[in-house]
C-alpha cells in the first residue's frame, strides 16, 4: 500500500507543477497551429510593408510599417511575419487527407493582431503596424490571417523586404577564455568558409590593430532532437564565428571589428566596439560582477505577447546597458532565450543581449530550456528544450569548458574565483561533475582570490520556492545532500541559482540550520555559504510556498538581477535591484582578513591535525 500511495504523490506533484508553472516556459510561437493553415485569399484584402531595403547605413535593426486591409476584419485576425520571405510548403507532407493546401511547416518568426493600437480595425478593416526587424540572414514578408492563431486562414501575402547585406557579421558576444588575459568573441553570419575567411581585427584603443583568425560552427536539423526544434521550429542558423584575442594587459581598453574576406578581395566589416580586458587574477581593484538567470527574450514592438510572457526581460536588458558603465562581467545562470525549438529566437535573444554581451564578457550557464530532452544524457527526462538538447546554446555562445557539451567550467576574474556547474548533468559524488565541483573549489588561491561564489541553475541548495515547497524538499531534490559537504569545507561564500522565477536570501547555513543569523553586515571568520536565488530575470514569476522557514531572510515577488562589488580583498558587497527601477532593495557586506579564511569553521577543517 504504501507503494501506491508514493506513486500517488508522485503523480499529484507533477500535475501540480505542470498546472501552476505552465505558461512559464512556453514559447509564444508554440500556440500558433501553423500546419493547421487554409487558404483564404481576397482581391479585396492588402498588406504591404515599407521600407523595401533595411539597414543602409549598417543598421542591425530597424522598424519597418507594416499596413493592410481586409473586407471582413475580426478580433482573430493577426499578421505574422515569416523569414525567409518564401515560406514554400513544398518539403511539408499531408499526415491525413483534412489537411489541405498551403499546409505551411514553418513558423512566424514573430506575430501580432491586427487590432494592436487599431481601435477601429473591426470598423474599418484597415490598419497598421510597426515592428521591429533584425538581420537574420534572409528576406522577410508579411501575411495576413484570420481564424485566430489556433486556426488560421491565409489571407493576403506582402512584398518582399530585406537587409541591404543579409549576410554581414552580427551580436558580437564577448566571454572569458580559458586563461585569464584571453578573451573569446563570438558572433553570427551568413557567409561559410567557402564564401569567406572570418576574423577580429583588434588592438588598444588608439593603438595599432592586428587581425586573429576565427573557427566557425553550425548545425542541421539532423543534429536537432525532436520537434519543434526539427519541424515548425526549424530555421537555419547560418555560421557562428569565434576568435581568441589573447595575451591581452588588465584592465586596458581594446577595440575591435568583425570582419569576413570574401574570396573576390573585398571585405565585409562590422561596426566597431570595445571592451576593457579581465583585471590579474588575484589582483585588488574595484571588480562588479552581475548574475541573474531566467531572462529570456521580449520584442521592444509588443509583438510575440500573450499572457505576460516574459514581461521583465526588456527592463533587466535596459537596467544593464543603462549601468554598463559600472559593470565588468555578467553571469546569466541558464534558461537563456527561451526558443524551445523556434531556432529565429536565438537570434532575436543575441540582438537583444548585443549591447552587454559586445562589451564586457556574457558568461553563460545551462538550463533546463537549454538540455533537457528525453533520451538524450539530460539528467531531467522532461522536454523542456523544445527539442533543442543543448545544440543552440552550446553553439551560440562560448565558455571555457573542457568540453561544451558538459556545461561546466570555472573562471578567474581578479579577487573572485567562479565555479558554474551544469545541473542538467549528473553533479551527484562519483560523477564526473562531481570532481570538477571539488577540483574548482578546492584550487582556489584564497589569499588572493578570496572571494569564492558557487553558481548553478536549478536550486542546488535553499530555495522557498511553491513548487519546492510542496515537494517538501526545499531544494532540487539530492540537490545539496553531498555538496553542502563541499560548500562549507572550502568556505564557498555565496552560492546563487536560477530556475526559480523570484529572489531569496538565506540566512549563512549548514545542514539547513542557521550558523549565523541573516544580516546586512558580516564580519570575521567564514561560518557557513549564504544562498541567493536570482532567477528574476524576466520569464515570468514563481510564488513562494506559504510555509515560513528559518532560514529565510528576505524573498521578493520581482524581476531583478544581484551585484557583486569587490571592492578589496576585505570586503564584498552584495545587491539585489529590481528589474523596473534599478533600485537596491536588499543586500549584504562580507568584511574579513586574510587570516579569518583560514579560522575554522563547523566541519570546515579537517578533523585532526599534526598537533592533535
Amino acid at each position: 500500500m504504501r507503494s501506491h500511495g508514493l506513486i500517488l504523490l508522485a503523480i499529484v506533484l507533477a500535475l501540480y507543477c505542470c498546472s501552476t508553472t505552465g505558461h512559464n516556459g512556453e514559447q509564444p510561437l508554440s500556440k500558433i497551429a501553423i500546419h493547421k493553415t487554409t487558404l483564404a485569399t481576397t482581391v479585396a484584402a492588402r498588406i504591404r510593408a515599407s521600407p523595401l531595403v533595411l539597414g543602409l547605413q549598417g543598421q542591425t535593426s530597424e522598424w519597418v510599417t507594416v499596413k493592410f486591409s481586409h473586407p471582413n476584419p475580426s478580433n482573430d485576425d493577426w499578421v505574422g511575419v515569416f523569414s525567409p520571405a518564401n515560406f514554400s510548403a513544398t518539403t511539408c507532407e499531408k499526415e491525413n487527407f483534412r489537411e489541405y493546401e498551403p499546409l505551411l511547416c514553418t513558423a512566424p518568426i514573430k506575430y501580432q493582431y491586427a487590432n494592436y493600437k487599431n481601435d477601429d480595425y473591426n470598423k474599418t478593416g484597415r490598419g497598421s503596424l510597426k515592428l521591429q526587424l533584425i538581420n537574420q540572414r534572409a528576406d522577410f514578408s508579411f501575411v495576413l490571417f484570420s481564424g485566430g492563431i489556433s486556426n488560421p486562414k491565409l489571407v493576403a501575402v506582402s512584398n518582399t523586404i530585406s537587409f541591404a547585406n543579409p549576410k554581414a557579421p552580427v551580436y558580437p558576444r564577448l566571454a572569458q577564455g580559458k586563461s585569464w588575459n584571453e578573451m573569446a568573441v563570438t558572433w553570427t553570419s551568413g557567409y561559410s568558409t567557402e564564401e569567406a575567411v572570418p576574423f577580429v581585427e583588434w588592438g588598444e584603443l588608439g593603438g595599432p590593430q592586428i587581425r586573429s583568425a576565427a573557427g566557425t560552427l553550425t548545425f542541421r536539423r539532423a543534429h536537432m532532437c525532436d520537434s519543434p526544434a526539427r519541424t515548425v521550429g526549424w530555421r537555419d542558423p547560418g555560421f557562428i564565428h569565434t576568435s581568441f584575442l589573447k595575451d591581452l594587459w588588465p584592465n586596458l581598453l581594446y577595440t575591435y571589428k568583425l570582419g569576413h574576406r570574401l574570396y573576390n578581395g573585398s571585405y565585409i566589416w562590422s561596426q566597431s566596439y570595445t571592451f576593457r580586458a579581465s583585471p590579474y587574477p588575484g589582483q585588488d581593484s574595484l571588480q562588479r560582477v552581475v548574475i541573474f538567470g531566467d531572462m529570456g527574450k521580449a520584442e521592444a514592438d509588443g509583438s510575440n505577447e500573450y499572457n505576460n510572457y516574459q514581461p521583465g526581460s526588456l527592463n533587466t536588458t535596459y537596467q544593464l546597458i543603462k549601468d554598463l558603465k559600472n559593470i565588468d562581467i555578467v553571469f546569466h545562470i541558464g534558461d537563456l532565450s527561451y526558443a524551445n525549438g523556434y531556432l529565429s529566437q536565438w537570434d532575436q535573444f543575441t540582438a537583444q543581449v548585443e549591447p552587454i554581451a559586445s562589451t564586457v564578457p556574457y558568461m553563460v550557464g545551462s538550463g533546463n530550456h537549454e538540455r533537457d530532452w528525453p533520451g538524450t544524457g539530460s539528467f531531467y527526462a522532461n522536454m523542456d528544450s523544445g527539442g533543442e538538447c543543448g545544440v543552440l546554446a552550446e553553439t551560440m555562445f562560448y565558455v571555457p569548458a573542457e568540453n561544451r557539451q558538459k556545461f561546466w567550467y570555472k573562471t578567474d576574474f581578479g579577487m573572485f574565483r567562479f565555479c558554474i556547474v551544469d545541473t542538467e548533468h549528473d553533479w551527484r559524488p562519483g560523477t564526473e561533475q562531481y570532481k570538477f565541483i571539488e577540483h574548482c573549489l578546492s584550487t582556489a588561491d584564497r589569499e588572493k582570490q578570496p572571494w569564492l561564489i558557487f553558481l548553478a541553475h536549478r536550486v542546488l541548495g535553499y530555495s522557498s520556492g511553491e513548487f519546492y515547497g510542496i515537494e517538501g524538499t526545499f531544494e532540487e531534490p539530492m540537490g545539496r545532500d553531498s555538496l553542502q559537504e563541499l560548500w562549507q569545507k572550502y568556505k564557498v561564500d555565496i552560492a546563487l541559482y536560477g530556475h526559480v522565477h523570484n529572489y531569496e536570501r538565506t540566512c549563512p547555513i549548514y545542514q539547513s540550520t542557521c550558523v549565523r543569523e541573516a544580516a546586512h553586515h558580516y564580519t570575521g571568520p567564514f561560518e557557513a555559504t549564504t544562498h541567493v536565488v536570482v532567477g528574476g530575470g524576466g520569464s515570468s514569476l514563481a510564488k513562494f510556498t506559504p510555509l515560513r522557514t528559518r532560514w529565510s531572510y528576505y524573498q521578493d515577488y520581482d524581476f531583478g538581477f544581484v551585484k557583486l562589488t569587490a571592492f578589496n580583498q576585505s570586503t564584498l558587497l552584495l545587491e539585489y535591484k529590481k528589474s523596473r527601477d534599478g533600485l537596491v532593495y536588499d543586500y549584504f557586506t562580507i568584511t574579513r582578513d586574510y587570516r579569518d579564511i583560514l579560522d575554522c569553521s563547523v566541519d570546515s577543517c579537517s578533523k585532526t591535525s599534526m598537533s592533535s
